[in-house]
């Protein structure tokens, strides 16, 4: 009974959302491009190619995964984590080119915290622009080339990996945990409103890049944002400095 009691007051509270406040942000990957700057370290180490294969790929230009031949399959290392596969498209033509974008993301994903890269397992890069994705049940960060070059022109590519890779890392363990229902009834306000309209699927991911600037990179972001993340979700970040480790984060 005590169980199904906080799975109703959940839904309640979830269903109520429409009547809180209109959060501080739309979305937070753009919410500062300095969080993690592309001249930061990385613990990104080599890519090996090791052949081509057939995996299946879930691409955003048509909506539809399916079985594809010739794939490039690459793996990265990294000095802090599991190797992740890389899966390029064989759209990219060459295995120069293959490796080349194989190399271009994983050094980024290196930069990342450690504890985002715990379950990736793999990367799938594709031409076009489309959002990327993160698929917590495949282990898979998904690329597409297009947008890539869009968000680096803006500045913020490593803060979208940040999010996508809590997709992937994070959400199954933390989204639906009660500690972190707890935490969104208690903050009563969320940090944005995709977080607010999605508040199951988005708002891990839409906390942490705010949390990770709020307490390892406070001078990377102003007074004002630091002050606002804080009167934000100051529930949301006593649960992160409990439950993830970010040792090593710096």
């Amino acid at each position: 009974m005590i169980k199904q009691g906080i799975a109703l007051a959940a839904s309640l509270f979830l269903a109520g959302l429409s009547a809180l406040a209109t959060p501080p942000f739309y979305g937070t990957i753009s919410i500062d491009p300095d969080i993690i700057l592309p001249s930061d370290p990385s613990s990104f180490q080599a890519v090996s190619y090791v052949r081509r294969d057939m995996r299946r790929i879930f691409d955003r230009r048509t909506g539809m995964e399916q079985n594809v031949e010739n794939v490039h399959v690459l793996v990265a290392t990294f000095s802090d984590g599991d190797d992740i596969e890389f899966r390029v498209h064989p759209e990219f033509e060459s295995q120069a080119a293959a490796a080349a974008a194989a190399e271009r993301y994983a050094y980024s994903i290196g930069q990342l915290p450690a504890v985002l890269r715990l379950r990736v397992r793999s990367v799938t890069i594709l031409k076009g622009t489309e959002p990327f994705g993160g698929d917590s049940g495949r282990g898979e960060i998904l690329i597409h080339v297009g947008q890539a070059i869009q968000y680096q022109n803006e500045g913020i590519l490593e803060e979208t990996l940040v999010h996508e890779a809590c997709h992937v890392s994070l959400d199954i363990f933390h989204a639906r945990a009660e500690g972190w229902i707890e935490a969104q009834q208690a903050d009563n306000e969320f940090i944005s409103v995709y977080a607010r309209d999605h508040p199951s699927r988005e708002d891990v991911a839409e906390s942490f890049l705010p949390y990770y600037a709020y307490r390892y990179r406070p001078d990377r972001i102003s007074a004002e944002m630091m002050q606002t993340i804080e009167e934000t979700i100051p529930h949301r970040i006593a649960y992160f400095d409990e439950h993830i480790d970010l040792d090593g984060a710096d």
